[in-house]
């Protein structure tokens, strides 16, 4: 696992010999570029159509066939062993504070499996996001493994020479008619031996193999010897469906969400494993909209107002009703008006007459908020740029005689300094229009 590709959203790679220093451009080879290529074809085949917005195929004069990064995040491994590692475009050039930054954001989707991790002592920069993932697994097995595997009551056939549990008379017939001192029974042990704790193991034992990271490696080696007395899986389908998560088992619920991305090569997207590469991949609209939400939540929990997110009151259509609007944020203040707030992860540019980069579907969509939740108010939230840095941007449309009909106005969230940008945005949302 140490060939690597690092690209950015919106970088596009090349398979052109001529191209290889080229600081616009990401080069692979012929045969690792093809490898890619197929993954695109192969999800699009599946008609997994999202695959199409994490990596688009394209040809460009005088170089040639090209795949751009769109707005996907994450890694891919090749069958080679080859890896592209994507990684968001945020206002930080350096490639560890890019990853800190991602990680941190990872953490506020509902669905992430480790929403605590502790990256003091560990060279991120070193690290591609895969040995990342393994890393944060590894911490959840060492909280598990402090406390101590959990046991359960497992059901055991054997031969025995004394009588324990109930007698299988069918088995008894046939292994014992001429050994009548034996018994052969079923009874109930209490062991370690449980599917989630083969599961575990499965994963570590599968885990060793593929990390490169020496950090990674020794954490293994010293969690396997916790797990000396339990067997590998040999089924893990079979034992993911025994998966039993209540109050006595809370400690393994992230684990196995973990194995079950490491072993059956699934993803937290749409896209799961095949044949021809594993992929680690995250739609940034939806993990730019959860992290704005979280922390909007928190800058804004001081004051006596409700904040919702997804909020469904409201259709585009009554009769019937229909086409839902599901605006990312909903604030109501204490005297009942409204402010909606949508999250948009793309990079504006400052050109007025381009309307900024903004689609005409953003705004018509943004219009349609402010005529069913009956306010005036709306956010368009996006993500900072050099470009748009110093910009203030607001769009107005009026009543003829009422004033002010609908406001839009935009602002630029500093993902990589979250709380002080959000500060801001209070300090705006309090003021008002």
């Amino acid at each position: 696992m140490d060939k690597l590709l690092e690209v950015r959203e919106f970088e596009s790679i090349t398979c052109n010999e001529d191209y290889q220093n080229d600081p616009q451009l990401k080069y692979l080879n012929e045969e690792t570029f093809a490898e890619l290529e197929n993954f695109i074809l192969d999800f699009n085949e599946n008609k997994q159509s999202d695959a199409v917005e994490f990596l688009k195929i394209g040809v460009r004069r005088r170089v040639g066939k090209v795949i751009q990064a769109k707005n996907y995040v994450g890694l891919i491994q090749m069958k080679n062993g080859f890896q592209v590692q994507i990684l968001p475009k945020v206002s930080t050039s350096e490639i560890e504070s890019t990853k800190k930054t991602f990680l941190r954001m990872l953490r506020s989707l509902e669905d992430f499996p480790n929403k605590v991790f502790n990256d003091a002592d560990l060279k991120i920069g070193r690290m591609n996001l895969y040995e990342i993932f393994i890393n944060m697994y590894l911490q959840e097995i060492r909280n598990l493994t402090k406390k101590g595997l959990r046991s359960a009551y497992l059901p055991v056939e054997d031969n025995l020479n004394y009588y324990k549990g109930k007698l299988n008379v069918q088995e008894q017939i046939k292994k014992n008619l001429v050994h009548q001192e034996r018994f052969y029974v079923r009874y109930d042990e209490f062991d370690v031996n449980r599917p989630e704790n083969r599961l575990i193991k499965s994963t570590l034992l599968k885990l060793q193999k593929l990390s490169n990271s020496a950090t990674n490696i020794k954490e293994i080696r010293q969690q396997l010897h916790h797990f000396e007395t339990v067997n590998a899986s040999l089924n893990y389908t079979k034992d993911f469906s025994r998966v039993v998560i209540d109050r006595s088992t809370r400690d393994y619920e992230k684990l196995m969400h973990w194995s079950k991305v490491f072993l059956l090569n699934l993803s937290f997207t749409t896209f799961s494993g095949s044949t021809s590469a594993r992929a680690l991949l995250f739609p940034m609209e939806k993990v730019f909209e959860a992290y704005v939400a979280q922390n909007l939540k928190k800058a804004l929990a001081d004051l006596p107002w409700d904040v919702s997110t997804q909020d469904r009151g409201y259709y585009l259509f009554n009769e019937p009703r229909q086409f839902a609007l599901r605006p990312d944020l909903v604030i109501t203040r204490d005297d009942k008006s409204t402010i909606v707030l949508d999250t948009k992860w793309k990079s504006l540019i400052d050109q007025p007459r381009q309307n900024y980069g903004i689609t005409q579907a953003d705004m018509y969509q943004m219009y349609a908020y402010s005529k069913k939740y009956n306010t005036p108010e709306i956010w368009l939230l996006y993500p900072v740029n050099e470009d748009m840095k110093e910009t203030d941007v607001s769009f107005e449309s009026f009543h003829s005689n009422k004033g002010v009909e609908t406001k839009v106005r935009l602002f630029f969230v500093d993902v990589t300094k979250v709380e002080e940008s959000l500060e801001e945005l209070r300090e705006k949302l309090v003021e008002g229009f």
